[in-house]
This record gives structure tokens, C-alpha cells and sequence, in this order.
């Protein structure tokens, strides 16, 4: 078996892949990544039992086989390549021989029928998204997942799929965020719940792409096929639980005001907040807004006035302010609103512009309660 291939450009698809292996492995052929040459064909894939990701590269070859090569070996060395032509030769003495313009260079391998096989989804749904609006949804959402072991459920993202249109939610029961898709149907209702790392894997990868990407899924498993690649994975189990439920209907107070002003004024106050709660203060009056913090361990305190457009009655409600300083980021728009109800009850935070057609984003964040 024998191939050449650009060393920049199998680098780049490696380094994709080699995000799917984890540090430490159970079963030691997972530390490697597996080759499958078919001809002008080779497929690269990579495992970690619950997520599995192969891409194919265009090769120069008439030869067929497969071959289980050490990951972290083989992409440490490709990072030190100039772009040249690799020729790979699998050798009889168990050994991959690599050649470039000034050396070669030998790494063992396992035999790759050893490497698991991925999961054939059987008798999946189906619906197609661009890649750019996929990525989107995943990174406006997957800041708010959990991380509780006991609460497998809420540790990944919510995909919801119906012919109305494509939802998805993420939420640590502390703050909550629902993208919403109108623009884009599915043709049959599903719902399945993604975990975190093949999301952050397909959000790095799909950014800037506008391909569409396929996305099937059935009970167990799910299946993402892009460009030249696929990814297989393992869904969460569970129902997850009745958002819509936590999201106050009747939200009479409205605060109107600037994204960037919000978020620095919140991210200046929280310096002084205790460490333990990290609680500010929002007073509201008027058209003004009074961002307030203290410490009273340490006698530290800090406080702000900003200008806002608010309907409403006077109020004061406190929040989290890392829960709040995570939402703000995760806005692209100018301007936001925030809508409240009662001091005990979730505040509503969404962008108030900067929103695509059909696109709509609600983050909730759960108030804490004031010492008054």
C-alpha cells in the first residue's frame, strides 16, 4: 500500500480529526488514526467509541488497503513539514515509511481491522442546513449547557425539528438560551439531544461555510455529512426537560439600552461583587439604570449609572453577573432588551437587532435574590 499526498493539506484534515481522540483512551487503538486507501481515495477516520469522524482526501495512488497509524506521532510530525509531496509506503515490517524532499521517517501501525466500525444509522430522518447557520445555532446555544454529571440530559444541546422550523436549546437550569430557525423546515417532527464535544467539533470546522450540510438521525445516533466529511454520534438519553415552561409569558417592565455600554458597565461592577455569589445589582428608575456591587467581607463596593429606554414600574432585581456577562458576549446585536416580570422571576434577555430573516434568539437568566 502506497500514496502520496500534500503534507499541508493532510495536516489540515488531520488536525480536524484529531479533535474527536481524547487524551487517554480506553482502548489503546483509538490513539490512532485509521487510513483506508482506495485508490485515488483515502479516507482518514477518527474515534472515541461515542463520536466518530472520517474525511476523505484525493491521493495519488493505485493501491488498496488500511492502516491504523499513531495520531499524535504522525501530526506532530506533519506540523514540521514546509507544503511538499509525502509519499507513504506501508512497509512488511509492520512500519509506515514516510518519505519527504530531505528524509524519511518510519512509525509502526496496527493492523486497521482492529479499529471500531462506525455506527450505520439505521432508518434515519432527515434534514439539510447550511453549514454557517448550523455553526451559528451551536455557538449561540452550547455556552449555556450544562456540565453535571447527574444531569446527563442537560449537558448537551437540544435539537427540536419540526416543519415549522428548527429549534435548538441549551440550559444549566440557571440560564437558558432557545435559537430559533423559521427560515429552514424539516419535513417530519424529531427530537434528540447532541453532546457537547461533536458540537464544538462541527462549530470549529462549518464558521465560515456555506455548504449544506446533511444532518440524519434515528432513536440512537446521529449523522452529519459535509464536503468531504462525516460525523457520527452517540445521542444523550433522556427527555429533556419542559423549557417552555420556565419562560415567563407576561413580562410588563422592559428595559431597553446598549449592548456594549451593558456589558462593559456589568463586567467593571462584578470586579467588586463577592466571590462566592458574584451578584450585581440592577436598580432601575426612569430612564436610568443603577449597576451596583458589594463585597462586604472585604468592604468593597462599586456602582454605575447608565441611560436606558425603560417601560415599567421601579424595580430592583439581582442576577449573576457571570450568567449575564456570558449572555451579552454571545449577542451580536447593538442594541438589547431585557424584559422582567417580578425580582424573583427569570429575566428575558434578547437582541433587539443585528437578527438574520426567521432567526430569533431568547436567553433567560435566573435572578438572585437580594439582601436588601
Amino acid at each position: 500500500m502506497k500514496f502520496i499526498v500534500s503534507s499541508t493539506y493532510l495536516l489540515k484534515q488531520l488536525q480536524v480529526l484529531g479533535g474527536v481522540i481524547n487524551s487517554s483512551n480506553t482502548l489503546p487503538i483509538l490513539d490512532n488514526f485509521l487510513f483506508e486507501l482506495d485508490n485515488n481515495h483515502l479516507t482518514v477516520s477518527a474515534s472515541d467509541l461515542e463520536t466518530t469522524m472520517a474525511s476523505t482526501l484525493d491521493v495519488e495512488s493505485d493501491s488498496k488497503g488500511s492502516v491504523a497509524i499513531p495520531a499524535r506521532l504522525l501530526l506532530d510530525t506533519l506540523k514540521t513539514f514546509p507544503e511538499q509531496p509525502l509519499t507513504f509506503v506501508v512497509e512488511e515490517n509492520n512500519t509506515v515509511e514516510i518519505s519527504s524532499n530531505h528524509g524519511k521517517y518510519a512509525l509502526a501501525y496496527a493492523d486497521g481491522n482492529e479499529f471500531p466500525k462506525a455506527v450505520e444509522l439505521e432508518d434515519p430522518s432527515k434534514t439539510v442546513v447550511t453549514g454557517d447557520v448550523l455553526a451559528t445555532a451551536i455557538s449561540k446555544t452550547i455556552f449555556a449547557a450544562g456540565n453535571d454529571d447527574l444531569r446527563p440530559v442537560m449537558s448537551g444541546v437540544f435539537f427540536q425539528f419540526s416543519t415549522e422550523g428548527l429549534t435548538f436549546v441549551a440550559t444549566d437550569a440557571h440560564k437558558l438560551v432557545k435559537y430559533t430557525r423559521e427560515d429552514i423546515k424539516a419535513n417530519q417532527v424529531a427530537e434528540f439531544i447532541m453532546p457537547k464535544k461533536p458540537l464544538n467539533l462541527l462549530k470549529g470546522i462549518l464558521a465560515a461555510s456555506e455548504d449544506d450540510v446533511t444532518i440524519e438521525y434515528n432513536e440512537s445516533n446521529a449523522k452529519f455529512t459535509f464536503e468531504n466529511s462525516v460525523l457520527i454520534c452517540r445521542l444523550i438519553d433522556g427527555k429533556y426537560p419542559n423549557y417552555e415552561a420556565v419562560i415567563p409569558k407576561e413580562n410588563p417592565n422592559k428595559l431597553m439600552i446598549d449592548r456594549n455600554q451593558f456589558l462593559n458597565s456589568v463586567r467593571r461592577v462584578s470586579i467588586f461583587s463577592n466571590k462566592t455569589t458574584h451578584q450585581i445589582r440592577l436598580k432601575i428608575a426612569g430612564a436610568e439604570l443603577n449597576i451596583s456591587a458589594e463585597d462586604i467581607d472585604y468592604s468593597n463596593k462599586a456602582e454605575e449609572r447608565l441611560t436606558c429606554d425603560y417601560q415599567g414600574d421601579d424595580m430592583q432585581i439581582g442576577f449573576n453577573s457571570r450568567f449575564l456577562t456570558e449572555m451579552l458576549n454571545n449577542l451580536n446585536a447593538d442594541n438589547v432588551q431585557l424584559e422582567m416580570s417580578m425580582p424573583n422571576r427569570a429575566g428575558i434577555l434578547t437582541p433587539a437587532d443585528g437578527l438574520d430573516d426567521g432567526e430569533q434568539v431568547t436567553m433567560l437568566v435566573m435572578p438572585v435574590m437580594l439582601n436588601s
